[in-house]
């Protein structure tokens, strides 16, 4: 066992907020870790930190191995690579950036991180841009890589098969768990319920203190009252009266002080929070967008080239009416070509004419405009403005987010404010295009919510396998120029 980076008193200062504020982080060689936290939580600031590629506002990092990073896509850098047979097997075709696709880019990153003699990879959502053989192979070269993994992705299926632990970045904190990403979720349910015990406890006694006090200052003004009755019924005796008047302030005040020792132990109880409450949003549809027709899309013997390559030769299907259905296949295969013969209502495709479809591109965070964000959220919305909040409180967006312009959002938040937009849109079909990518997985999870919740129909192109297990009624592969059912 051993120890290739020590971390303490970690401190990370951004625009006067601690970002991080970690007292001792260790990572052995044997460690698999996933990296997990909410956009902005400082994930990759985390990684940077520890690789020394960003300073440190106060602390010590003391790395004792050496590591290979895998940045996200932009941060890409063409390397000299010696093992030529990974580069095949990823299915690399040019080791020059300005040719790549974003998926080649994404493989040549890995290629570049695997070939090196390195104590550790350090990634970071190494998973974008590959389809699903690039996943299952990334998969099956980190299981038998020998070195230490710390990864960021937003990929749960990858988390379970290649990390046993997580590290959860809340609020400048890493919270340590046991396991993979299933794993986690599991003891962060456990917590929410053992929280929800405690918060349900303590509100229990503290409304049984808080009446007992109200019943004592009662009692005590009871005992003042009748006090003051019988001594103006008594007043010629004057003895009498200081006798009972002795009495009577005895009384009121073993009253007063029960009264104060209760609220000395709601005091003692301390302040318990609620569990964290878990959000929802009931979809409606309008009268006027409901759709009859049992299969609103079709296609019956389509055909399709781009650039001299056959995409789809003879190719049939029918896309059922209020199912959520996936879009799966190799990278180049067809998919977002196939999104785009149905917007255009291309030949051999069919679309009920009551049909009013609602579009998410994967460059859906290529957006600038000035307008404020709920002002831009309001537009061709039946909703009114708690139900938009609701949902965009659940993809991780603030009440201070929703204040501000569009052109200060980040490239994630303005996704996920398309993809709100569009799940609270006019329509009754909705094609989405890998819309869990560049997502955080606090995010990813609301989203799978959101589209199992939604009243329309949803046709969503995704090779994120638990996104599929969790939404998807039905599934097409394309594959050799068809659109195959999967049984």
């Amino acid at each position: 066992m051993e120890l290739l980076i020590k971390a303490k008193d970690m401190v990370v200062e951004y625009s006067g907020r601690d970002v991080l504020d970690i007292d001792e982080l260790e990572l052995y060689d044997y460690d698999r870790i996933g990296l997990v936290g909410a956009n902005g939580a400082g994930k990759s600031t985390l990684l940077k930190v520890l690789l020394g590629e960003l300073p440190l506002t106060h602390g010590k990092v003391i790395r004792e191995g050496s590591f290979r990073y895998i940045p996200q896509l932009d941060d890409v850098i063409v390397q000299e690579i010696q093992d030529y047979a990974l580069i095949g097997k990823l299915g690399i075709e040019s080791c020059e950036a300005e040719n790549m696709s974003g998926g080649e880019e994404t493989r040549l990153k890995i290629a570049q991180a695997l070939s090196g003699e390195v104590h550790g990879i350090f990634a970071d959502e190494p998973t974008c841009h590959l389809d699903r053989d690039g996943i299952d192979f990334l998969i099956h070269q980190l299981k038998y890589y020998s070195g230490a993994l710390l990864i960021i992705s937003h990929d749960r299926y990858f988390l379970d098969q290649v990390v046993d632990k997580i590290w959860e970045l809340n609020e400048g904190k890493i919270t340590e768990y046991w396991g993979g990403y299933s794993d986690y979720l599991r003891q962060k349910e456990e917590e929410r319920h053992s929280q929800a015990a405690k918060y349900k406890q303590y509100t229990a006694e503290r409304e049984r203190l808080e009446k007992a006090i109200t019943e004592k200052l009662s009692q005590a003004r009871k005992v003042d009252q009748k006090a003051k009755g019988a001594s103006r019924k008594n007043s010629s005796e004057s003895g009498g009266r200081l006798a009972h008047q002795k009495s009577t302030g005895s009384k009121q005040k073993k009253l007063h002080n029960a009264a104060k020792n209760m609220e000395h132990r709601i005091e003692a109880l301390g302040e318990v929070k609620p569990p964290e409450a878990m959000r929802s949003i009931r979809f409606r549809q309008s009268k006027a967008l409901e759709l009859h027709h049992p299969f609103p899309i079709t296609g019956k013997d389509i055909c399709k080239q781009f650039e001299g390559k056959e995409i789809f030769e003879e190719a049939s299907f029918q896309f059922p009416l209020g199912a959520k259905i996936a879009v799966t296949g190799a990278n180049g295969s067809g998919k977002t070509t196939l999104f785009k013969m149905i917007l255009h209502r291309e030949h051999g495709i069919s679309v009920s004419p009551k049909a009013e479809i609602g579009y998410f591109a994967q460059t859906g965070y290529k957006f600038d405009r000035d307008q404020g964000v709920m002002e831009f959220m309001l537009e061709d919305s039946d909703y009114e403005v708690p139900d938009i909040r609701a949902v965009l409180a659940s993809m991780g967006l603030s009440q201070q987010d929703v204040r501000k312009p569009l052109s200060v959002l980040s490239g994630g938040e303005i996704m996920k404010l398309q993809l709100a937009k569009m799940l609270l849109g006019r329509y009754n079909i909705l094609l989405m295009d890998e819309p869990s990518n560049f997502l955080d997985l606090p995010a990813v999870e609301a989203l799978e919510q959101l589209m199992k919740n939604y009243a329309g129909t949803i046709i969503f192109i995704s090779h994120d396998v638990r996104l599929i297990e969790n939404v998807a009624d039905t599934v097409y592969v394309i594959e050799d120029k068809k659109i195959i059912q999967r049984a």
